[in-house]
């Protein structure tokens, strides 16, 4: 009954959230042709200004902004977190963090034991960096990348991309520009473009693919030492340089393996201190006036400290029921063959509300179908949970993922982070060199708690005796059968 009622309001959430109006009052006031679409829309959907409500109307209306802003929340709080730092640095050690509107980059895959964000790869050298574009423009550096693969990923707080720049979008070497949507200053010479985001607060995240050897991640440093973020005050026009391997270490969260699970970035109980700062960031997006004239109405309610109470109490009670089970990869996207699923809006989602938290929930910071496809699995062919209990084979077909940059297959435990094995290997493909082929050219891999044996082991993705786990693949720069089909990945075969 748990899990029917679970998937009952989620359902509701997504009905209430795509549809603002049922949360409406009808008003009777003339609608004037010189008001603005905001206007119009409060006068003849929005709620009545100072109206009481029943406790179960504010616990329904406190469920469904916990629900649609959960992602926003989740992007101000590591603004609000790494404000806090002084300069760019790694947390504990191994996780790239700096101040707003500053860059950190690693210098070679992250390490197994970072949990700020889940779902991480070592396919690529990681940088980040929080945008906080009310204050200040922020310039980004471009090297010249030659035939590796890059891409940096650029987010608004609803983890929509507003940026173009990587391989598959030809960007050349320069200097361009991150700025808000208001921003009305000169854009200085030298800059090649400018990217305007709808909020202040946002994310950058470069990605720079390596290969799995001593010798690339030494060729890979004099890229990654041009790569960099600044605020537009301090841009001059030259390519600066950083010594990334030297950044400062500072005390983080704990990152190791006695937490299981991703940081937790949203708190229930700070959530409505939040929300109102999430509002003042954002403007709504076409349909969505109405909603926002609910959620003002919602945070004029919370100023009674006993309503308040109540919002807390249930954004509680979401963050169990509706938000912490969308950590299962196949309770959302497309269903594809072998229960393989998929997201064709990645970084994009408009008013796709289920689908932004749920991503945000399982594996945020998602690039665009145009730079990667991702594709998810938890189950076997058959349907059954994978587990380390048993072995399993994937026979890809000879051209395995069709890809203009590269692909990977990465296996992550129940909690979406590396596990811990002898072989220090956590995905496998165009980055792993030593990948034996069938004789008819077709590859197969091996995802199993034991070797396979000694033929098989340069195959072999290492997995935890009896855990639970789940299959990553990434396909970097797709090929359009991979990104709009018929290209599908091949069943997880039990052995």
């Amino acid at each position: 009954m748990k899990k029917i009622s679970v998937l009952a309001a989620v359902f509701l959430a997504a009905v209430c959230l795509s549809s603002p109006a049922l949360f409406a009052e009808p008003q009777t006031k003339q609608v004037s042709g010189k008001q603005t679409a905001v206007e119009r829309a409060r006068d003849v959907y929005g709620p009545a200004s100072g109206r009481n409500m029943s406790e179960s109307a504010i616990r329904l209306q406190a469920r469904n902004a916990y629900f649609w802003a959960w992602p926003m929340a989740n992007i101000l709080s590591r603004r609000q977190t790494f404000s806090s730092l002084s300069e760019p640095s790694l947390l504990s050690g191994i996780v790239p963090a700096a101040p707003p509107n500053r860059l950190s980059m690693l210098t070679d895959y992250i390490d197994p034991a970072e949990r700020i964000v889940a779902c991480p790869n070592q396919d690529v050298v990681y940088g980040a960096n929080v945008l906080a574009l009310d204050i200040e423009p922020v310039v980004v550096q471009v090297p010249d990348f030659g035939d590796r693969f890059w891409v940096y990923q650029v987010v608004d707080i609803r983890t929509d991309s507003f940026a173009e720049l990587g391989s598959m979008y030809g960007t050349a070497p320069g200097f361009y520009l991150l700025a808000a949507a208001d921003w009305k200053g000169e854009v200085p010479a030298g800059i090649a473009k400018v990217f305007r985001s709808s909020s202040g607060t946002g994310m950058l995240l470069p990605r720079v693919f390596q290969s799995d050897t001593p010798e690339d991640n030494k060729a890979v440093q004099e890229v990654i030492a041009q790569i960099d973020a600044y605020p537009l005050s301090e841009f001059d026009g030259t390519m600066k340089r950083r010594e990334w391997a030297k950044l400062p270490h500072v005390k983080g969260a704990a990152q190791d393996d006695s937490q299981k699970g991703e940081t937790k970035w949203v708190s229930p109980d700070k959530f409505f201190d939040q929300l109102p700062i999430i509002l003042k960031e954002i403007k709504p997006l076409p349909g969505e006036e109405a909603w926002f004239e609910n959620v003002n109405e919602l945070m004029a309610i919370a100023a009674d400290p006993e309503k308040k109470a109540i919002m807390v109490d249930e954004a509680r009670k979401a963050d169990s029921d509706l938000v912490a089970p969308l950590l299962m990869l196949s309770s959302f996207g497309i269903k594809l063959p072998h229960h393989w699923g998929t997201i064709d809006n990645g970084a994009g989602f408009g008013t796709d509300y289920y689908t932004r938290t749920a991503v945000a929930r399982s594996n945020i910071f998602v690039n665009k179908d145009a730079e990667t496809k991702y594709f998810y699995q938890d189950f076997d062919k058959d349907g059954q949970r994978l587990n380390g209990a048993s072995r399993y084979t994937v026979t890809f077909d000879q051209d395995a993922v069709p890809v203009r940059g590269f692909w990977s297959l990465t296996v992550y435990n129940e909690y979406h982070f590396f596990i811990p094995n002898q072989l220090n290997r956590y995905s496998i493909g165009t980055k792993t060199k030593d990948l034996q082929k069938n004789p008819d050219g077709t590859l197969t891999l091996y995802i199993q708690a034991e070797t396979p044996g000694a033929d098989k082991e340069s195959n072999w993705l290492p997995v935890a005796k009896n855990e639970d786990f789940s299959l990553y693949i990434r396909a970097y720069w797709p090929e359009d059968r991979v990104r709009n089909g018929p290209w599908t990945p091949p069943s997880v075969d039990k052995r």
